[in-house]
């Protein structure tokens, strides 16, 4: 594909940055697709919005946006107007949704009404659309955020699956995908791409709300780290992206261990007894998951494994109506 937008006033390094990730990944976001780009107001999500506004054409992609107000602030309607009048004038299709600020108190019960209101904005164009054309929902997460999430995870005590990377593609229902374009830029990016195109912001005031963990951690921790380590948060984010590898080497590694230990009877009880404690664990996990859809935590896991390792015989019930029975030589997962 040729770069007309090469000789475009507004092309920047950004623009070829994202470019070259699309293009590089073709089923990130592929050509035709009818995307919905979630918007706050603030600088991630304008930046997103500019970005893949002014590459629509090349790719030939239908851009709609949606907009949530939490009524967290006084000024909140009057941006969302505001907004609304920026993408009429860009003939940009918007959507908007407003919450009871009194059903969504915490960060958790917002997101949750963010991505539930999002799913039912996509799920009305795919009824408009009449046809099997795929949802790609776009979220303003910058590789900054992913550096925050890992640092909130940390300090809670997360697993390996917790302090991964931000997937930039989520499948989250038929025919709705979940898209985060920027992890490949930090905050200071999309800060500055505003600042050159002069994009307007309108900044939420809760951000600065010093009461919710994130905004601790965005506005006090990381800053303090990046003056004592300067670079610290792309480092970071960098680790996290090593951890998400680590995850996926670790799944696929134990699925060939769990194979290994199993014939058509069932588990090798002696062979897996051999192995140390967190394999042990590792596998039991990879067996049950293949029928149990609630899965046991890291302390009823390991529970179990010493179980197996103590006694000869036994048996322990399961979620979903399962039972999980051994002897001297198998362990088998059996309906309760």
């Amino acid at each position: 594909m040729s770069d007309k937008n090469s000789s475009q006033k507004n092309w920047t390094s950004w623009h070829h940055l994202l470019h070259k990730e699309i293009l590089g990944n073709k089923t990130l976001i592929p050509d035709g697709a009818n995307l919905l780009i979630a918007v706050s107001g603030g600088q991630d999500s304008m930046a997103l919005l500019n970005l893949i506004n002014d590459m629509r054409k090349q790719h030939n992609w239908f851009v709609n946006v949606w907009h949530g107000d939490h009524q967290w602030h006084e000024k909140s309607a009057k941006y969302a107007l505001e907004l609304k009048s920026y993408c009429n004038k860009k003939n940009i299709s918007f959507f908007f949704d407003q919450a009871n600020k009194n059903n969504i108190s915490s960060e958790e019960k917002a997101r949750d009404w963010r991505y539930k209101k999002l799913s039912e904005r996509a799920n009305q164009l795919l009824i408009e659309n009449q046809k099997e054309i795929d949802i790609y929902l776009l979220t303003g997460h910058t590789n900054t955020d992913n550096a925050e999430t890992f640092l909130l995870n940390l300090a809670r005590g997360s697993n390996y699956a917790g302090l991964s990377y931000i997937n930039k593609k989520r499948l989250l229902k038929h025919h709705i995908f979940l898209i985060r374009p920027l992890l490949i830029f930090s905050r200071e990016d999309t800060k500055k791409f505003c600042q050159l195109q002069n994009i307007p912001i309108w900044e939420d005031p809760t951000n600065c709300d010093l009461t919710i963990k994130r905004n601790i951690v965005r506005k006090e921790i990381i800053p303090i780290l990046e003056t004592m380590y300067p670079g610290c948060s792309k480092r970071i984010n960098s680790f996290a992206e090593k951890m998400s590898n680590y995850k996926n080497e670790q799944n696929d590694l134990s699925k060939l261990a769990s194979l290994y230990c199993e014939d058509a009877i069932g588990v090798k009880r002696e062979l897996l007894n051999s192995l140390c404690i967190e394999a042990r664990c590792t596998i039991l996990n990879t067996f049950l998951k293949k029928d149990c859809t609630k899965q046991l935590s890291s302390k009823n896991l390991t529970h179990l494994a010493s179980s197996i390792l103590e006694k000869d015989r036994g048996k322990i019930d399961l979620p979903d109506g399962f039972e999980i029975v051994w002897n001297k030589d198998y362990i088998n997962l059996e309906k309760n």
